[in-house]
């Protein structure tokens, strides 16, 4: 059996993914500190059960992995963000913790990295990056890596907020408790 080989990506490619993909991070961003920032306070204790993670681990999860996974693009490189189990304690622990103040510094960390990641050159873009034996994809590749990590996180605390007493935001066309307005 003979397996096919895929050519790699071009340099325009890896620009123009690029520039697609921040667009739909910018958008994606937005939704992601309002879901953060819907987490009551009083309830960030809050886990569906004894094995799920609380809500506020959830959201520090959510915040800080999108930070890290820029600064790895950036950095042509995980290891630093992601290999050091020390700096990545001191990383979290670090974290606001009240739901306004962890949205805020989301926001604010993700654009900085996400505005570095504009400024990458196609070259740099389509230099692959190791994780961990995990993946092997060019640094352009991580950035949809990324969108899919944090949708599906995002989903996950959404479905935390009415149990624990808060207000699901308007997503992607509105929610019982902030209907679309079109």
């Amino acid at each position: 059996m003979t397996t096919a080989t895929q050519a790699a990506p071009t340099t325009e490619f890896a620009a123009g993914f690029r520039d697609l993909l921040v667009h739909q991070l910018e958008q994606e961003m937005k939704t992601t500190k309002r879901v953060l920032a819907a987490v009551p306070d009083a309830k960030r204790d809050y886990r569906p059960d004894e094995h799920g993670r609380t809500a506020a681990e959830l959201a520090e999860h959510i915040a800080l992995s999108d930070v890290q996974f820029l600064q790895g693009i950036n950095d042509l490189s995980f290891d630093k963000v992601f290999g050091d189990p020390e700096a990545a304690k001191t990383a979290a622990e670090a974290l606001p913790k009240n739901s306004a103040g962890l949205a805020d510094w989301y926001e604010k960390n993700f654009s900085a990295e996400l505005n570095k990641v504009k400024k990458l050159t196609p070259e740099q873009l389509n230099t692959t990056i190791g994780f961990f034996g995990a993946f092997n994809l060019p640094a352009h590749g991580y950035l949809l890596f990324l969108n899919n990590h944090s949708i599906h996180h995002r989903g996950q605390l959404a479905c935390y907020l009415r149990p624990c007493g808060g207000k699901v935001p308007d997503i992607y066309g509105g929610s019982y408790d902030e209907p679309w307005q079109g």
